[in-house]
């Protein structure tokens, strides 16, 4: 059996990630591809407790607190969830991976991104997608989007503009630098022009 793929997507807060996933696995399963979804932090029952922390707006968390609690709950979700589903040749569509820990804690807390990198290195003993998507918006467009969402604003939400310029600055770095698995999707277009992109990103996987 050949192994499965992993199709991560990422982006800054309004992005429309969540519903470039859903469409996008929607599609995956139409054409007959075993597919499933998951997100970080989250995907299993620890990680989603340490979701419930750093979103917490009620809590303080340190820089290098929040960069090790993601570590570790990308740790978990791969034991438990993502290797074994790679293993059996399904795809993954994972919401979020080891890019936004270089962006937004490497880059936006200005942690670094290269000791971000070592740490998720021992947590994810080197995994790397098969290709990212990464949906690019403006900073300002992507905080209004997020303010519009029903619920409260969770801790990282509360952030400066500064940071998530940080943010979106890191992520089209990343982008330049491996330009082949990180594939750049203008999150700006309507959700189907979005995904048609997103499929033509895909062509020489599927």
């Amino acid at each position: 059996m050949s192994r499965g793929r992993l199709i991560t997507i990422e982006g800054i807060d309004g992005a429309g990630k969540t519903t470039l996933a859903q469409g996008l696995a929607t599609e995956l399963l139409r054409r007959g591809i075993d597919v499933h979804l998951l997100r970080e932090p989250g995907g299993v029952r620890v990680a989603e407790r340490v979701r419930e922390l750093v979103k917490d707006p009620e809590l303080r968390i340190g820089a290098r607190a929040e960069a090790l609690l993601y570590a570790a709950a990308r740790a978990q979700l791969l034991e438990e969830t993502l290797e074994p589903l790679l293993s059996a040749g399904a795809w993954v569509l994972l919401d979020r991976f080891v890019d936004s820990s270089l962006a937004y804690q490497g880059a936006g807390r200005q942690l670094g991104v290269d000791r971000v990198r070592e740490i998720n290195e021992f947590a994810t003993g080197g995994l790397r997608p098969d290709r990212t998507l990464l949906l690019v918006l403006d900073p300002a467009l992507g905080r209004e989007r997020s303010r519009t969402r029903a619920g409260l604003v969770d801790r990282l939400e509360r952030e400066t503009d500064e940071f998530f310029a940080r943010i979106n600055s890191a992520y089209l770095e990343l982008q330049a630098a491996e330009p082949e698995r990180i594939r750049q999707i203008d999150a700006g277009q309507h959700p189907e022009t979005v995904l048609a992109q997103t499929l033509a990103e895909l062509s020489d996987l599927l």
